[in-house]
């Protein structure tokens, strides 16, 4: 892992380049707020550790510049001001950990370490794509073969559900507790109701066979046309 330490402290800088070292980890350093700006902003790093207090830039200057590119590497806030209300404002600034001096290795290691594995993470899908059935997560967006198709929030609801699971029988059950969340009730109808309205929409775009019902079983979406 890369990590960018913004340290003006020399004690500091050699105890914590000197203990990520020691882990496996390449720290690069810094040690006024110009230089740790200019070096975030044009490198990729893993994780940042911040100092709040430094020279020719404050730390939440610098953090609040960081965050204003756009750029989203978890930083950890590594300061002697340790009053909750300066705690409070390193968080608010964009920082993603505040942890004060003095401190234990072992106990900055283990934050940096979890912050950069969720850093590393998989991003969040936002898009679901069944053949040319797209569903934009983020707008409610559905399309299908590029015209747009307007769902009612259940309607919704019930269709993402399925493209989660495209080419597999999903039972009525199974889709009712998903969408509605209550226990399945086999006198309702609900389920078929509005896989019924989902149908009339893709029949109008000459895509009705799209969802289909496995008698006994339940629908599957199907992944071509």
């Amino acid at each position: 892992m890369k990590i960018l330490l913004v340290e003006d402290d020399a004690t500091t800088t050699e105890y914590v380049v000197k203990g990520f070292a020691e882990q496996g980890h390449n720290i690069e350093t810094a040690s006024d707020g110009h230089q740790g700006l200019l070096l975030a902003t044009s490198m990729q790093y893993d994780l940042v550790i911040l100092d709040r207090m430094l020279p020719q830039l404050d730390g939440l200057k610098l953090l609040a510049a960081l965050r204003a590119t756009g750029n989203q590497t978890p930083v950890l806030i590594l300061s002697a001001l340790s009053h909750v209300d300066e705690r409070v404002k390193g968080l608010r600034a964009g920082g993603d950990d505040y942890m004060t001096k003095p401190f234990a290795f072992s106990e900055l290691l283990v934050r940096a370490e979890k912050l950069m594995q969720r850093g590393n993470s998989a991003p969040a899908q936002t898009e679901l794509k069944v053949g040319e059935l797209v569903m934009e997560l983020l707008t409610r967006k559905v399309t299908l073969a590029g015209s747009e198709i307007l769902l009612q929030p259940k309607e919704f609801q019930l269709l993402k559900y399925l493209m989660e699971h495209p080419n597999q029988v999903i039972s009525r059950t199974l889709l009712f507790e998903a969408v509605w969340d209550y226990h399945f009730d086999p006198r309702t109808n609900v389920i078929d109701v509005h896989i019924a309205k989902l149908r009339r929409k893709f029949e109008e775009l000459g895509f009705g066979e799209l969802i289909e019902t496995v008698r006994g079983a339940g629908y599957r979406l199907r992944q071509g046309h």
